[in-house]
Protein backbone atom coordinates (compact mmCIF):
# COMPACT_ATOMS: atom_id res chain seq x y z
CA UNK A 1 0.00 0.00 0.00
CA UNK A 2 1.29 3.45 -0.93
CA UNK A 3 2.21 5.86 1.82
CA UNK A 4 0.34 9.12 2.22
CA UNK A 5 0.86 11.50 -0.68
CA UNK A 6 3.08 14.44 0.25
CA UNK A 7 1.83 17.77 -1.05
CA UNK A 8 3.89 20.94 -1.37
CA UNK A 9 2.51 24.43 -1.83
CA UNK A 10 3.43 26.94 -4.52
CA UNK A 11 5.69 28.71 -2.02
CA UNK A 12 8.16 25.84 -2.58
CA UNK A 13 8.43 26.84 -6.24
CA UNK A 14 10.88 29.67 -6.94
CA UNK A 15 10.63 31.95 -9.97
CA UNK A 16 13.93 32.12 -11.91
CA UNK A 17 13.68 33.57 -15.42
CA UNK A 18 11.08 35.81 -17.06
CA UNK A 19 11.17 33.88 -20.32
CA UNK A 20 7.50 34.20 -21.34
CA UNK A 21 7.68 31.06 -23.48
CA UNK A 22 4.56 30.16 -25.38
CA UNK A 23 5.43 26.53 -24.67
CA UNK A 24 8.62 26.02 -22.66
CA UNK A 25 9.96 22.46 -22.91
CA UNK A 26 12.92 20.14 -22.47
CA UNK A 27 15.04 21.57 -19.61
CA UNK A 28 18.52 19.99 -19.88
CA UNK A 29 21.36 20.60 -17.41
CA UNK A 30 24.89 20.89 -18.82
CA UNK A 31 27.19 20.30 -15.82
CA UNK A 32 30.47 21.41 -17.38
CA UNK A 33 28.89 24.78 -18.21
CA UNK A 34 26.72 24.90 -15.07
CA UNK A 35 23.92 26.04 -17.33
CA UNK A 36 20.37 24.93 -18.02
CA UNK A 37 19.12 24.80 -21.60
CA UNK A 38 15.47 24.63 -22.68
CA UNK A 39 13.32 25.52 -25.68
CA UNK A 40 10.23 27.51 -26.60
CA UNK A 41 8.56 25.17 -29.06
CA UNK A 42 6.49 27.94 -30.68
CA UNK A 43 9.34 30.39 -31.00
CA UNK A 44 12.07 28.24 -32.62
CA UNK A 45 14.20 29.45 -29.72
CA UNK A 46 16.62 27.78 -27.30
CA UNK A 47 17.29 29.47 -23.96
CA UNK A 48 20.13 28.92 -21.54
CA UNK A 49 20.48 30.12 -17.96
CA UNK A 50 23.44 30.16 -15.55
CA UNK A 51 22.10 30.02 -11.96
CA UNK A 52 25.30 31.35 -10.38
CA UNK A 53 25.51 34.52 -12.49
CA UNK A 54 21.86 34.86 -13.49
CA UNK A 55 22.86 35.26 -17.15
CA UNK A 56 20.30 34.22 -19.77
CA UNK A 57 21.09 33.59 -23.44
CA UNK A 58 18.76 33.09 -26.38
CA UNK A 59 19.41 31.30 -29.68
CA UNK A 60 17.00 31.78 -32.58
CA UNK A 61 17.16 28.58 -34.64
CA UNK A 62 16.36 28.02 -38.31
CA UNK A 63 14.25 24.97 -37.39
CA UNK A 64 11.18 24.85 -35.09
CA UNK A 65 12.86 23.01 -32.20
CA UNK A 66 10.67 21.15 -29.70
CA UNK A 67 13.19 19.09 -27.68
CA UNK A 68 16.92 18.97 -26.94
CA UNK A 69 19.29 16.02 -26.45
CA UNK A 70 23.03 16.29 -25.93
CA UNK A 71 25.52 14.35 -28.07
CA UNK A 72 28.33 12.32 -26.50
CA UNK A 73 30.87 13.86 -28.84
CA UNK A 74 29.70 17.40 -28.18
CA UNK A 75 26.87 19.50 -29.53
CA UNK A 76 23.21 18.62 -29.70
CA UNK A 77 20.66 16.56 -31.57
CA UNK A 78 17.29 18.30 -31.69
CA UNK A 79 13.71 17.24 -32.24
CA UNK A 80 11.83 19.71 -34.45
CA UNK A 81 8.53 20.07 -36.26
CA UNK A 82 10.52 19.68 -39.48
CA UNK A 83 12.35 16.51 -38.49
CA UNK A 84 15.42 15.49 -36.51
CA UNK A 85 18.62 17.53 -36.81
CA UNK A 86 21.98 18.32 -35.30
CA UNK A 87 22.50 21.73 -33.70
CA UNK A 88 25.83 23.46 -33.17
CA UNK A 89 25.22 26.05 -30.44
CA UNK A 90 28.51 27.88 -31.09
CA UNK A 91 27.72 28.49 -34.75
CA UNK A 92 23.96 28.38 -34.10
CA UNK A 93 23.62 26.13 -37.13
CA UNK A 94 21.22 23.23 -37.77
CA UNK A 95 21.98 20.19 -39.92
CA UNK A 96 18.94 18.16 -41.03
CA UNK A 97 18.98 14.38 -40.48
CA UNK A 98 15.60 12.84 -41.31
CA UNK A 99 11.83 13.42 -41.22
CA UNK A 100 9.69 10.28 -41.77
CA UNK A 101 6.42 12.26 -41.73
CA UNK A 102 7.47 15.09 -44.05
CA UNK A 103 4.80 14.15 -46.58
CA UNK A 104 1.97 14.54 -44.05
CA UNK A 105 1.23 18.19 -43.25
CA UNK A 106 -0.59 17.29 -40.02
CA UNK A 107 2.12 15.16 -38.39
CA UNK A 108 5.40 16.25 -36.83
CA UNK A 109 7.85 15.32 -34.10
CA UNK A 110 7.16 16.62 -30.60
CA UNK A 111 9.49 15.20 -27.92
CA UNK A 112 12.53 13.00 -27.50
CA UNK A 113 15.30 11.66 -25.28
CA UNK A 114 18.31 9.34 -25.44
CA UNK A 115 18.10 5.68 -24.41
CA UNK A 116 20.81 3.89 -22.38
CA UNK A 117 22.65 2.79 -25.54
CA UNK A 118 22.71 6.30 -26.99
CA UNK A 119 19.84 6.03 -29.46
CA UNK A 120 17.46 8.95 -29.87
CA UNK A 121 13.87 8.02 -29.05
CA UNK A 122 11.38 10.56 -30.41
CA UNK A 123 7.62 10.81 -30.69
CA UNK A 124 5.26 12.38 -33.20
CA UNK A 125 1.77 13.85 -32.98
CA UNK A 126 -1.01 15.32 -35.11
CA UNK A 127 -0.68 19.09 -34.66
CA UNK A 128 -3.95 19.81 -36.49
CA UNK A 129 -6.09 17.29 -34.59
CA UNK A 130 -4.56 16.92 -31.14
CA UNK A 131 -6.78 14.03 -30.02
CA UNK A 132 -6.14 11.89 -33.12
CA UNK A 133 -4.25 8.65 -32.34
CA UNK A 134 -1.73 9.34 -35.10
CA UNK A 135 1.39 9.57 -32.94
CA UNK A 136 4.30 7.16 -33.33
CA UNK A 137 7.54 6.40 -31.51
CA UNK A 138 10.75 6.28 -33.54
CA UNK A 139 14.32 5.28 -32.73
CA UNK A 140 17.23 7.04 -34.45
CA UNK A 141 20.24 4.76 -34.16
CA UNK A 142 23.82 5.92 -33.86
CA UNK A 143 24.38 5.31 -37.60
CA UNK A 144 21.40 7.65 -38.25
CA UNK A 145 19.08 4.88 -39.44
CA UNK A 146 15.48 5.33 -38.28
CA UNK A 147 12.87 2.75 -37.33
CA UNK A 148 9.40 2.86 -35.86
CA UNK A 149 8.88 1.41 -32.38
CA UNK A 150 5.14 1.92 -31.87
CA UNK A 151 2.09 3.69 -33.26
CA UNK A 152 -1.53 4.57 -32.40
CA UNK A 153 -0.55 7.15 -29.78
CA UNK A 154 -2.62 10.20 -28.95
CA UNK A 155 0.42 12.51 -28.81
CA UNK A 156 3.66 10.70 -27.98
CA UNK A 157 5.01 13.05 -25.35
CA UNK A 158 7.35 13.02 -22.32
CA UNK A 159 9.72 10.03 -22.73
CA UNK A 160 11.88 8.67 -19.91
CA UNK A 161 13.78 5.53 -18.84
CA UNK A 162 14.17 3.72 -15.53
CA UNK A 163 17.69 3.84 -14.00
CA UNK A 164 18.49 0.34 -15.35
CA UNK A 165 17.10 1.25 -18.77
CA UNK A 166 14.73 -1.72 -18.81
CA UNK A 167 11.49 0.30 -18.62
CA UNK A 168 10.48 3.16 -20.92
CA UNK A 169 7.77 5.62 -19.90
CA UNK A 170 5.77 7.69 -22.39
CA UNK A 171 3.03 10.25 -21.78
CA UNK A 172 0.08 9.64 -24.06
CA UNK A 173 -1.05 13.16 -23.38
CA UNK A 174 -4.60 13.55 -24.65
CA UNK A 175 -5.60 10.04 -23.60
CA UNK A 176 -4.66 11.08 -20.03
CA UNK A 177 -2.30 8.12 -19.68
CA UNK A 178 1.31 7.49 -18.81
CA UNK A 179 2.39 4.30 -20.57
CA UNK A 180 5.17 1.88 -19.74
CA UNK A 181 7.06 -0.49 -22.04
CA UNK A 182 9.54 -3.27 -21.43
CA UNK A 183 12.70 -2.00 -23.10
CA UNK A 184 15.79 -3.89 -24.26
CA UNK A 185 18.76 -1.48 -24.33
CA UNK A 186 20.80 -3.94 -26.40
CA UNK A 187 18.32 -4.12 -29.28
CA UNK A 188 16.22 -0.99 -28.73
CA UNK A 189 13.02 -3.05 -28.81
CA UNK A 190 10.01 -1.75 -26.86
CA UNK A 191 7.40 -4.38 -25.96
CA UNK A 192 4.53 -5.07 -23.56
CA UNK A 193 2.89 -1.65 -23.81
CA UNK A 194 0.70 -1.06 -20.78
CA UNK A 195 -0.87 1.68 -18.67
CA UNK A 196 1.47 2.86 -15.92
CA UNK A 197 -0.83 5.58 -14.55
CA UNK A 198 -4.20 7.13 -15.41
CA UNK A 199 -4.43 10.91 -14.96
CA UNK A 200 -7.57 12.79 -13.96
CA UNK A 201 -8.01 15.56 -16.59
CA UNK A 202 -9.13 17.89 -13.79
CA UNK A 203 -5.52 17.62 -12.56
CA UNK A 204 -4.04 18.36 -15.98
CA UNK A 205 -2.89 16.22 -18.90
CA UNK A 206 0.39 14.27 -18.66
CA UNK A 207 3.26 16.08 -20.35
CA UNK A 208 7.03 15.83 -19.77
CA UNK A 209 8.57 12.83 -17.97
CA UNK A 210 11.86 12.53 -16.09
CA UNK A 211 13.06 9.70 -13.83
CA UNK A 212 15.13 10.30 -10.70
CA UNK A 213 17.92 8.24 -9.14
CA UNK A 214 15.47 6.24 -7.04
CA UNK A 215 13.48 5.22 -10.13
CA UNK A 216 10.53 7.49 -9.32
CA UNK A 217 8.78 9.15 -12.26
CA UNK A 218 8.18 12.92 -12.36
CA UNK A 219 5.43 14.21 -14.62
CA UNK A 220 4.71 17.75 -15.77
CA UNK A 221 1.09 18.63 -16.40
CA UNK A 222 -0.60 20.60 -19.14
CA UNK A 223 -3.07 22.31 -16.82
CA UNK A 224 -3.78 21.43 -13.24
CA UNK A 225 -1.04 23.70 -11.81
CA UNK A 226 1.05 20.81 -10.52
CA UNK A 227 4.03 18.51 -10.89
CA UNK A 228 3.45 14.89 -9.81
CA UNK A 229 5.97 12.27 -8.68
CA UNK A 230 5.05 8.57 -9.01
CA UNK A 231 6.53 5.48 -7.39
CA UNK A 232 7.87 2.81 -9.77
CA UNK A 233 4.60 0.97 -9.08
CA UNK A 234 2.51 3.85 -10.47
CA UNK A 235 1.28 5.29 -7.16
CA UNK A 236 1.29 9.07 -6.61
CA UNK A 237 4.06 9.88 -4.13
CA UNK A 238 4.27 13.69 -4.19
CA UNK A 239 2.44 16.67 -5.64
CA UNK A 240 4.06 20.08 -6.05
CA UNK A 241 1.50 22.82 -6.64
CA UNK A 242 2.62 25.48 -9.08
CA UNK A 243 1.92 29.23 -9.16
CA UNK A 244 0.97 28.86 -12.86
CA UNK A 245 -1.51 26.59 -14.61
CA UNK A 246 0.82 24.74 -17.01
CA UNK A 247 4.08 23.04 -15.96
CA UNK A 248 5.05 21.34 -19.18
CA UNK A 249 8.33 19.63 -18.42
CA UNK A 250 10.88 19.19 -15.64
CA UNK A 251 14.57 18.39 -15.46
CA UNK A 252 17.10 17.90 -12.66
CA UNK A 253 20.15 20.14 -12.49
CA UNK A 254 22.51 21.99 -10.19
CA UNK A 255 25.79 20.67 -8.80
CA UNK A 256 24.11 17.80 -6.93
CA UNK A 257 21.27 17.25 -9.42
CA UNK A 258 18.77 18.11 -6.69
CA UNK A 259 17.28 21.23 -8.25
CA UNK A 260 14.16 20.45 -10.26
CA UNK A 261 13.75 22.99 -13.06
CA UNK A 262 10.21 23.54 -14.35
CA UNK A 263 9.39 24.90 -17.82
CA UNK A 264 5.93 26.44 -18.23
CA UNK A 265 3.60 27.77 -20.95
CA UNK A 266 0.95 30.35 -21.75
CA UNK A 267 -0.13 28.89 -25.11
CA UNK A 268 -3.92 28.97 -25.54
CA UNK A 269 -4.56 31.53 -22.79
CA UNK A 270 -6.73 34.57 -23.36
CA UNK A 271 -5.34 38.04 -22.67
CA UNK A 272 -7.35 38.14 -19.43
CA UNK A 273 -5.95 34.76 -18.33
CA UNK A 274 -2.42 35.92 -19.04
CA UNK A 275 -2.95 39.03 -16.92
CA UNK A 276 -4.12 36.85 -14.04
CA UNK A 277 -1.14 34.48 -14.48
CA UNK A 278 1.68 36.81 -15.45
CA UNK A 279 4.44 34.27 -14.75
CA UNK A 280 3.07 31.66 -17.16
CA UNK A 281 5.80 30.79 -19.66
CA UNK A 282 8.62 31.52 -17.19
CA UNK A 283 11.24 29.18 -15.72
CA UNK A 284 10.93 27.98 -12.11
CA UNK A 285 12.96 25.77 -9.78
CA UNK A 286 12.12 23.48 -6.85
CA UNK A 287 14.79 22.51 -4.30
CA UNK A 288 14.32 18.81 -3.52
CA UNK A 289 15.79 16.11 -1.31
CA UNK A 290 15.92 13.82 -4.36
CA UNK A 291 18.89 13.26 -6.68
CA UNK A 292 18.26 13.20 -10.41
CA UNK A 293 20.05 11.17 -13.06
CA UNK A 294 22.52 12.72 -15.52
CA UNK A 295 20.85 13.14 -18.91
CA UNK A 296 21.74 10.37 -21.29
CA UNK A 297 23.34 11.49 -24.53
CA UNK A 298 22.92 10.56 -28.18
CA UNK A 299 25.90 8.53 -29.37
CA UNK A 300 25.62 9.36 -33.05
Amino acid sequence: MAERVREYGAEEVRHLVTAQNQIGESPIWVPEEERLYWTDTEGSTVFSFAPRSGETRRFKLTMPVTALVRRRGGGWVIVTKKGLAFWDAYANACEFIVDPVADNGSLAFNDGTADPAGRLIAGTMNFNELTAPDGCLFALDTDLTLRQLDDNLCVANGIGFSPDGRTMYVSEQWNSLILAYDYDPATGDATHRRVFAEVDPDQGYPDGVVVDGDGYIWNGRWGGARIVRYTPEGEVDRVYHLPVEVGTCVGFGGRNLRDLYVATAWFGMTAAQRRRSAYSGDLFVISTDVTGLPERRFAG
